[in-house]
């Protein structure tokens, strides 16, 4: 939202320094997000007077002016067919940056004259499109003088940052009210909205449809004998500076009154209009629609028009259409000020992808009774720039009763927000703001009609305390009720954290994606139910709750291999959705491998990721959140984005703790993804507690004694897996074996068909005393007797 300063006065009686204002607008909630001083940007640019103009020997179409800057004369090649003798014009120095051309001005030979300088016009400042000639100023226009100054564009131009809850502040009229609530001057009297009487009937009129569209109330006039030429240069002048282009009075009135009083407007060619009654309907099913933008839309029966006959004219509360638009030559108009949904308009203005200050302002929220007043301003302010006369109202629809009242008590301000401030200072901020308030201890406040957002005694709370401003808070230290303060994470949370920094440590990236998705990639792992549809997505290629946080991965992975890159690991920890419950949202941390594990190198050879890299990565996770690893077990039904014969699953029991393995390359070519690739999906929500030992951790006991290896190779069936050996060989002495691992799988000469065998390193760790061969021996007997037991396996020979 941008005004200017002089703007901002046309509402506010105030003496207030710029500085000043800035810094109460923060105070109160209005986030300023820039103030800019065109007078500086304009500050090399001063007025000039041409002594003399003659021709250029050497260029029909050339003149070198003679110009006195006020500091000296200077010599300056001119091609605008304006440039004369006694004219002032605004002159730009050597050096000077000249915006509308984005180009650092430098004296050169034109024609083999020397130009040292240059006359400038509206379009090369940046000003309009105007360049048929130079900018020619009055005659009295002070030598040397600031051409910005002389032009009244100095005005400092002020952007603040408006929250959604505060449609009362899309107008400069609102931000004065609330600046003139916080002590900062006087609001001064609308008279802007005094009515203006019509001198005949209105030869068109509104009607609403009874089919549930978004119009609620619409008022209008018609206008007869209007001429449409620019707009006053004030106007002109404001309009430009805020970044709008003026047009044409017609279109200039409906843009100053949307800025000005937050009211938007529109005002159609009543010419152009084939019948005698508009109407607000909803659009038909495939109806066409030209707008204004110079774009063609097709409409449907979600979406509110201003149908003339069986033709849309505009996009109700978005934006006008193109065939019923004021051009330079109309004379007759008719206005429109109606009450929209802000919910529709804001669905019709995203669903089209349509922007507009129209929209920026509906969607918020309009003062109802600016259908009335709206109508009153925009009236006097057509006549007084175009002429002509105009009809009396005429209306449609009934403007919605939003009367209400809320109860605040008089010690709530300090209470709830911090500031004792004593009741009668209450009412009276709540007054300047436009309340209705009645009572003492317990007032009754009635919000006015421009404030739809309070709802309660917070809210009448929280206007008290921003106009006093939030820095009137005193801080309170929170009273500390034990000796050290209480564990802020909670174990999920320190679970989530640790399982992040696993995998980091394992070298992969983290990426953020969306928790949407297309649903026709959800389709590819697993798909959703109906209940995760999304009945409002942000795009049409994220319609859906994504079920897996792998599939974004997969997606991005594919983007990055677009982009020349090969080896590289991704992860995320974020939310799945399997339903619409609690229950359905799982917390993930999935991850994905592609290319080689590392790169080329003279020292070690690369290889391919596999999926005992992926399985490698699941098991730092699940171990850094706190999983019991050594019991977990391996199951060979992952689900079917994976390879059937190259992924699992790790269980803890019936519960599922991670799945692992190569993405089915089925999977990546329906969905355009060059692979292999290898991924894991880490339930975090299965992970089981830990039991409470105890705060404390227990104590290491580090052995001073050797540690004994002993290597054992066994012959199992191919069914039967390296996991399920190593956890019998494990159990065979919990107290003296520390460790098992797997180091060789062999098939072939001496091994039957349907078998292999598994090679083993179990560590045995002695507490009290050196282990004696008669004891090495009989632990390995009873790992022995435990793989036979367990697994059917035999001591290979």
């Amino acid at each position: 939202m941008k005004f200017t300063l002089g703007w901002l006065k046309d509402h506010l009686e105030t003496g207030a320094s710029l500085d000043e204002i800035v810094e109460t607008l923060i105070k109160i909630g209005l986030e300023v997000d820039s103030v800019e001083d065109p007078g500086a940007k304009f500050a090399a640019f001063t007025v000039a007077h041409v002594v003399a103009a003659e021709k250029h020997p050497d260029a029909d179409r050339l003149q070198v002016c003679t110009v006195d800057t006020g500091d000296g004369q200077v010599q300056v090649v001119c091609g605008a067919p304006n440039a004369r003798a006694g004219m002032k014009g605004v002159f730009a120095p050597s050096g000077s940056w000249i915006p509308g051309l984005e180009l650092e001005l430098k004296a050169a030979k034109i024609r083999g004259v020397e130009s040292n300088g240059m006359l400038v016009s509206e379009r090369e400042m940046g000003l309009s499109d105007e360049h048929e000639g130079i900018i020619d100023l009055p005659e009295d226009a002070p030598l040397g003088a600031p051409f910005a100054s002389v032009l009244g564009l100095d005005d400092p131009v002020i952007d603040i940052e408006l929250t959604p809850n505060r449609p009362d502040c899309t107008g400069v009229r609102g931000i004065a009210r609330d600046l003139a609530a916080a002590g900062l001057g006087t609001l001064k009297p609308f008279v802007s909205a005094e009515p203006v009487e019509g001198t005949y009937d209105s030869p068109v009129s509104w009607a609403i449809a009874d089919d549930g569209n978004a119009c609620a109330y619409v008022v209008g006039r018609h206008f007869r004998g209007v001429t449409n030429r620019p707009s006053p240069q004030w106007a002109q002048d404001r309009l430009r500076a805020i970044g709008l282009r003026p047009i044409s009075a017609l279109v200039d009135v409906t843009n100053y009154i949307s800025i000005d009083l937050g009211r938007p407007l529109h005002v159609f060619d009543a010419g152009k209009l084939s019948g005698d009654t508009l109407t607000m309907r909803r659009a038909r099913d495939g109806e066409p629609f030209y707008a204004l933008i110079d774009k063609h839309f097709a409409l449907d029966p979600e979406k509110t028009v201003i149908g003339d006959g069986d033709k849309a004219e505009a996009l109700a509360g978005v934006m006008g259409g193109m065939e019923t638009s004021c051009l330079p030559e109309t004379t007759e108009v008719f206005l429109e000020v109606a009450l929209f949904d802000p919910i529709s308009v804001a669905t019709t203005g995203r669903a089209l992808q349509m922007e507009s200050d129209a929209r920026y302002r509906f969607e918020r929220g309009v003062d109802p009774e600016s259908a009335e007043w709206g109508a009153e301003a925009a009236a006097r302010m057509i006549l007084d720039f175009c002429g002509g006369e105009t009809s009396k109202p005429v209306s449609a629809g009934a403007m919605p009763d939003t009367a209400r009242t809320i109860e605040l008590r008089g010690e709530r301000v300090r209470t709830l927000g911090g500031i004792d401030v004593p009741v009668a200072e209450q009412k009276s901020i709540l007054e300047r703001l436009g309340f209705t308030v009645d009572g003492d201890d317990i007032m009754t406040a009635s919000p006015p009609p421009w404030r739809p957002d309070i709802h309660g005694e917070a809210d009448l709370v929280e206007e008290i305390t921003r106009i006093i401003g939030f820095d009137e808070i005193a801080p309170v230290s929170l009273t500390r009720e034990e000796a050290l303060p209480e564990i802020a994470l909670t174990m999920e949370q320190r679970r989530s954290g640790a399982a992040r920094r696993a995998l980091a440590a394992q070298g992969l990236d983290e990426a953020v994606t969306w928790s949407f998705m297309a649903s026709r990639h959800a389709e590819q792992f697993g798909g959703v139910p109906e209940t995760l549809q999304l009945a409002n997505p942000i795009s049409a290629d994220l319609d859906v709750l994504r079920p897996s946080v792998l599939a974004n991965l997969v997606l991005a992975a594919g983007r990055n291999i677009d982009r020349g890159f090969t080896d590289f690991g991704l992860f995320e920890l974020g939310p799945a959705y399997l339903d619409d419950t609690p229950e359905g949202q799982l917390l993930v941390a999935a991850g994905l491998r592609q290319g080689n594990m590392s790169s080329r190198h003279w020292s070690t050879p690369s290889r391919p990721v596999d999926a005992i890299d992926a399985k490698g990565d699941a098991l730092a996770a699940l171990e850094a959140a706190g999983a019991p690893t050594a019991n977990l077990q391996v199951s060979t039904d992952a689900p079917a984005h994976y390879h059937p014969g190259r992924s699992a699953g790790l269980r803890l029991g019936k519960s599922v703790l991670a799945w692992f393995g190569e993405i089915h390359p089925g999977v990546l070519h329906r969905l355009d993804v060059r692979g292999p690739m290898v991924g894991f999906e880490v339930f975090l929500d299965h992970v089981p507690a830990r039991k409470n030992k105890g705060a404390a951790r227990p104590p290491l006991h580090l052995s001073p004694f050797q540690a004994v290896h002993r290597d054992f190779a066994f012959i199992v069936d191919d069914a039967i897996g390296a996991a399920d050996v190593l956890r019998a060989a494990r159990g065979a002495d919990r107290d003296l074996i520390t460790e098992a691992q797997l180091f060789d799988i062999y098939t072939g000469k001496g091994i039957d068909d349907g078998q292999k065998s598994l090679a083993i390193e179990v560590t045995l760790q002695p507490i009290e005393a050196t282990l004696t061969d008669e004891q090495i021996d009989q632990v390995a007997q009873k790992i022995v007797a435990a793989v036979e037991k367990q697994t059917g396996g035999t001591l290979r020979g």
